[in-house]
């Protein structure tokens, strides 16, 4: 006769199944996909949490400067014209001692005055003078040297070479230079330069 434990176990086993393997699993069916898992879905959820997050920013910074004690801005004054200011004053021009000329040696003096007699004369081209008083380049230098030619020698000879400085060799002397101008512009501004050069020579 069998032990009634032993017919337990028994039945247990051969309801299981054969001994060693796991009884099957029925397979799980996929969840649906929801309408609401698309990328717009996400993008909401994440400017959702943005806006929670930048609420909660504001309200801590209200908190954190609430002691902070600030001057209202008056905005009728911004943008206003503001009133006009009266021009500083020129600073004075120096001016050089009575009977100081700006180049004090000889020949730089007489060149600068020469230049400015073309200035205030007029210039002119084929002629030391017009009919008007108007002069040419030797013609300023004539005026200008009271008679004293080696002085004018000098200041024809640093002129000529001032000219040819800048405008090259083929110069043939100070009234063919003077006389190819329609104006007298360059003739006085090169008046102005053999200045400078004779005064560097203490000529």
């Amino acid at each position: 006769m069998q032990s009634p434990t032993r017919t337990l176990a028994a039945d247990q086993a051969a309801a299981s199944g054969p001994v060693g393997i796991a009884p099957p699993v029925a397979a799980q069916p996929a969840p649906e996909r929801q309408p609401g898992d698309g990328l717009e879905a996400r993008l909401a959820a994440v400017k959702t949490e943005m806006d929670a997050r930048l609420a909660q920013a504001a309200v801590a910074y209200e908190v954190n400067t609430a002691h902070i004690e600030t001057t209202p801005v008056d905005w009728s004054r911004i943008g206003a014209p503001t009133a006009p200011t009266a021009p500083l004053p020129a600073p004075p021009v120096p001016s050089a001692p009575p009977g100081l000329a700006p180049h004090a040696t000889p020949v730089a003096g007489l060149l600068h005055r020469a230049s400015l007699r073309l200035r205030t004369d007029g210039w002119c081209a084929g002629a030391l003078t017009d009919d008007d008083g108007r002069l040419c380049s030797l013609g300023a230098i004539l005026r200008e040297s009271g008679g004293d030619r080696p002085v004018e020698a000098q200041a024809m000879a640093v002129l000529l070479e001032a000219i040819r400085r800048q405008f090259g060799p083929h110069v043939e002397s100070v009234p063919s230079f003077n006389d190819a101008w329609g104006n007298g512009r360059e003739p006085t501004r090169m008046l102005e330069q053999a200045a400078v050069l004779a005064d560097a020579r203490g000529l």
